[in-house]
């Protein structure tokens, strides 16, 4: 049990891409001294300059090494208290440094459960949760009993990478004993063959919910994506995602789920962005993948836009507060709110002819579109969401192929 630290936080945040500004802010605010630890790729990202202490830019190749030497160097003339990992390549790399230091958080072990989506499947399976059926591709008479019992289409999947990246749809057993035998010539070993899983396509809606955990869930939201991220990163097309209609059965059902899982993966503070998709075939929910951070893609803003909660804020003061929160996280507001962003064929899209009261955001980034849109009625956000959907297809919309690693 960590001791009470009767002085404001010292508090080490690694970001190997643009996150966590508002969590940043709040540690700030309320007295910490912040460091944060970033690759020197996203040193010129506006990072908020005046809540730092120190701004740390490593080599882009730096492993786990690197960032427990410099954490034992930072530690040195100042005592650490947390390492926050606010992106989710850094979860598992900023639990080796705590576990350095013999600080309080998240293991590598149990942090490592949210990074292999094979091991979250395991874990979630044997809580009685519903879990596509999977094989890791390794044993060559297992993969073949798999493919004879579970009829394709199937998705090949990384179990390590997170949104559409990596990911592949095969039709023929062919198909998958070929991308084996490529994937086993690749140079690098963690991108060979065993870490990767074969699971079967469901076709159907696919939802996520944002939670704050503190021992349970205190906080979570569920919205639903307007089609699923992986059609969206292969197909192109905008992303959409928007507030799911309060008190509705799939609602309950979301956060029921959400809550056992949480519980059968053992994590006791923090945020995370678990997806769900609604199967067409026999209207059930299936679990897709779970992650120990912050969603991206805005998500947060979503939110924050409907409910008046703001996840990276909620989520330093569990961790300035030792877990000393409250049982529950009320919403502010129970609007409905929603967003629509696409990679964009210019450099600096124009917004400015979308008017309506409803846009509360408009996306500041370089080669994408985006708005967050605000309403009572989730009915007013969906006939936006739609309408913009349309003329993005006209006005902005670029496609790119999905990246087989992230970049």
């Amino acid at each position: 049990m960590p001791q009470t630290v009767n002085r404001p936080l010292n508090i080490v945040c690694l970001a190997t891409y643009f996150k966590g500004v508002d969590f940043i802010r709040e540690c700030k605010e309320h007295g910490c001294h912040v460091v944060l630890i970033t690759k020197e790729k996203m040193l010129k990202e506006d990072w908020p300059r005046d809540s730092l202490d120190d701004l740390i830019a490593v080599p882009n190749d730096a492993g786990p090494p690197l960032f427990i030497d410099l954490l034992a160097f930072l530690a040195r003339k100042r005592k650490v208290d947390r390492v926050i990992a606010l992106e989710e390549f850094d979860v598992v790399t900023a639990a080796l440094m705590r576990e350095h230091l013999c600080l309080p958080g998240l293991s590598s072990s149990n942090a490592k459960v949210f990074r292999d989506k094979m091991s979250m499947a395991v874990h979630s399976r044997r809580a009685g949760i519903n879990v596509p059926e999977f094989v890791p591709l390794v044993n060559a008479d297992e993969v073949r009993e798999f493919m004879e019992r579970v009829p394709g289409p199937w998705i090949i999947k990384p179990r390590s990478d997170v949104s559409a990246i990596g990911i592949r749809k095969v039709q023929e057993p062919e198909e998958v004993w070929r991308a084996i035998d490529e994937m086993n010539e690749r140079e690098n070993l963690r991108e060979r063959a065993s870490y990767y899983l074969l699971a079967r396509f469901i076709p159907g809606e696919v939802f996520h919910v944002d939670s704050v955990v503190n021992g349970k869930v205190v906080f979570a939201g569920t919205n639903q994506y307007g089609r699923p991220p992986m059609q969206v990163a292969h197909q192109g097309g905008a992303y959409i995602s928007r507030t799911l209609a309060r008190g509705s059965a799939e609602e309950k059902t979301l956060l029921s789920t959400n809550k056992k899982l949480i519980q059968a993966l053992e994590l006791e503070r923090g945020a995370t962005h678990a997806e769900f998709i609604k199967s067409d075939a026999d209207g059930k929910f299936y679990f897709l993948e779970i992650a120990a951070r912050v969603g991206g893609a805005y998500i947060a803003d979503v939110l924050e836009a409907a409910s008046g909660i703001n996840l990276w804020r909620e989520w330093a003061r569990l961790e300035i507060a030792d877990g000393k929160g409250p049982a529950k996280i009320t919403p502010l507001r129970k609007d409905y709110a929603g967003i629509i962003l696409s990679l964009a064929k210019q450099e600096e899209p124009d917004t400015s002819g979308y008017v309506d009261e409803e846009i509360i955001y408009r996306v500041k980034k370089l080669h994408h579109a985006g708005l967050i849109v605000r309403a009572p009625r989730l009915e007013r956000v969906n006939g936006l969401l739609d309408n913009y959907g349309r003329r993005f297809v006209e006005d902005f919309v670029a496609v790119a192929p999905p990246p087989e690693r992230p970049e």
